[in-house]
């Protein structure tokens, strides 16, 4: 009688165990984060576009009065960490917090070291998106986020069992269906191009079972 089989190993992991970021990782993140979105903001000012969530409302009010659009994106925001301590809890609405705190500093900034001769909107559109998605994706891996729109759809889904994505989605439609207003609908039509290139990068790349390093 031959003894019985032993059982198999177990399979290695491929990827090692996530370790948290450590606090130089989380600021390094911000700020590259916030840079990345900064310079998608300049982008979308230049080509006269506006995008979702409460930085699309900052540019309904930076192109009717004139405003700073830095500090309006600042002060849009402030209401929603309320949302954000109760159901993200603390760290995040921090992080959050200084999240926009920096982009609105840097979205004054950055004008000041990089200018537009000429920029093809389409390409403007798209890449602005890119760069956008880019910064967020960033934020989150940090654990952050740029606040707004975000914040309020998570607590909405903890609180009434609304789906996040589509709070989000249909405040980000009324949003940019809002800038027909004030824009010609050629320049709306682009912000939802890039409003398309943003989510696109998000969705694409934002895999928490495939990122190891929250």
């Amino acid at each position: 009688m031959s003894a019985p089989e032993a059982p198999p190993a177990p399979a290695r992991p491929l990827l090692p165990a996530g370790r948290p970021h450590t606090p130089f990782e989380d600021v390094q993140g911000v700020l590259t984060g916030c840079l990345f979105a900064a310079l998608a903001l300049v982008m979308f000012r230049e080509s006269t576009l506006l995008t979702g969530g409460t930085t699309g409302l900052a540019f309904l009010a930076h192109y009717l009065g004139g405003w700073p659009l830095g500090a309006i994106l600042f002060l849009l925001n402030l209401p929603f960490y309320v949302f954000g301590l109760r159901t993200l809890g603390r760290a995040f609405t921090i992080k959050t917090f200084c999240a926009v705190a920096v982009l609105a500093a840097q979205t004054e900034l950055v004008p000041a070291l990089v200018s537009f001769e000429r920029l093809d909107p389409v390409f403007g559109a798209v890449m602005a998106g890119l760069l956008a998605g880019t910064g967020i994706l960033i934020l989150i891996r940090h654990g952050a986020s740029l606040g707004g729109v975000t914040i309020l759809a998570l607590y909405l889904q903890k609180r009434r069992g609304w789906r996040a994505g589509w709070v989000q989605m249909a405040i980000d439609c009324a949003i940019l269906s809002l800038g027909l207003l004030i824009l010609p609908i050629d320049k709306v039509a682009l912000s939802v191009l890039g409003a398309a290139a943003l989510n696109f990068v998000i969705a694409v790349n934002h895999r928490p079972d495939r990122y190891f390093g929250i």
